[in-house]
């Protein structure tokens, strides 16, 4: 399976478990990998056989600036099955970062990853 990948997606939401982050909002970055076949784009050279990753990173932000959930578990969800909605997607791995969780000890980030397939 051949893998395309959105890093770095930035998007202000209004996550969190404390009603601090869902007043204020903070900062998710997101990493999306998204296993598909692209031989037959490849051959054809058109975008119309694979996935267009601009429309996926406006749907991945969409999703994070969307309604509020408590755990970035569920973000991650949301953001995998938004993604597995594209015809050709296969597999999603979706890493969702937190780094500014309401945490009381000096920390770089914290993450969430999935892995999803069609079932």
């Amino acid at each position: 399976m051949d893998r395309v990948a959105l890093l770095g997606l930035r998007a202000r939401g209004h996550h969190g478990a404390f009603p601090r982050e869902r007043e204020e909002g903070q900062t998710f970055i997101v990493d999306v990998v998204l296993g598909l076949d692209t031989r037959e784009a490849a051959a054809s050279d058109d975008l119309a056989k694979t996935v267009h990753y601009g429309v996926v990173a406006e749907e991945v932000v969409a999703v994070v600036q969307g309604e509020p959930v408590d755990l970035i578990e569920t973000l991650a969800e949301r953001i995998a099955d938004q993604c597995l909605k594209h015809g050709g997607v296969q597999q999603v791995e979706v890493v969702v970062h937190k780094p500014d969780a309401p945490i009381t000890v000096p920390f770089d980030d914290v993450t969430i990853t999935i892995t999803r397939s069609r079932v």
